[in-house]
């Protein structure tokens, strides 16, 4: 089926991750660490981001010194734009892709498979539709969505996370620096 259709099958396939759990949607991860998971620049991300191709859902950029924060599947999507741009799909259709697999939970993305002719992307989630689509002669590449969670659950083990705070998604992070001084003036005060 093209992008934007309805998927009919709402398995979702067991074991994508080691404790056949979904990641918590409070960790995330900071920009260095989500552009090395992704394979793209800070350029790339920066761009995605200001452009609402791909933005931080945990935490954005709220000013200078503020850290935006990556949920796991903020990368995955990162991950699969960079495919679908390294083969040449426009940025005009990938973005049509991106806002349908924003409306899907990470759960949901585990039994997608991503075609493309070059031109269009298109979602199968059945082999009969995989058929279909190859049927038409004309050559297409995939992008197993369940392979890159698998690929990327164990990549991102190896980084550090970091928990979002309970208030404001925009709220400004306190660094160690901010941290030491504020203990140092709370002491003086006290």
């Amino acid at each position: 089926m093209t992008i934007g259709a309805p998927a009919l099958d709402e398995d979702v396939q067991p074991g994508l991750f080691p404790d056949d759990s979904i990641p918590d949607e409070l960790v995330g991860y900071r920009v260095p660490t989500a552009c090395q998971i992704a394979g793209i620049t800070y350029r790339q991300l920066d761009y995605w981001a200001r452009t609402n191709l791909v933005v931080p859902s945990i935490r954005g950029a709220a000013g200078s010194g503020s850290q935006r924060l990556y949920s796991f599947k903020d990368i995955l999507v990162l991950k699969i734009v960079k495919r679908l741009l390294d083969t040449g799909i426009s940025l005009q259709n990938i973005r049509v892709a991106v806002d349908h697999l924003r409306q899907r939970g990470v759960g949901d993305l585990a039994h997608i498979t991503l075609f493309s002719d070059g031109t269009t992307v298109y979602e199968c989630t059945s082999p009969e539709e995989v058929v279909d689509l190859l049927q038409g002669g004309q050559g297409v590449f995939g992008i197993a969505v369940s392979g890159a969670m698998r690929e990327l659950t164990g990549k991102i083990a190896g980084f550090p996370a970091e928990r979002a705070s309970g208030g404001d998604a925009t709220e400004r992070p306190e660094d160690e620096l901010a941290s030491r001084r504020r203990n140092r003036g709370d002491r003086k005060t006290g």
